[in-house]
């Protein structure tokens, strides 16, 4: 349990020092991306990126799992 605490920690800054070149990537601005954008209403559903990021994540899961 805390070496899992201490690689959370560990990844969550390197997230932090990544965050100016993370914020440059295309992400939650992908075709499939739906926004809906009227006056005094505005709803965004990241379909395709939440997909994109269930990927990743299930890939990185079952690689640390082997």
């Amino acid at each position: 349990m805390n070496r899992s605490l201490v690689l959370i920690g560990l990844l969550v800054v390197a997230i932090g020092l990544a965050w100016p070149l993370l914020s440059k990537l295309p992400l939650f601005r992908l075709p499939g991306d739906l926004v809906i954008d009227r006056p005094g209403f505005k709803a965004f559903f990241p379909i395709t990126t939440m997909l994109l990021v269930s990927a990743v994540v299930s890939l990185l899961m079952w690689l640390f799992r082997r």
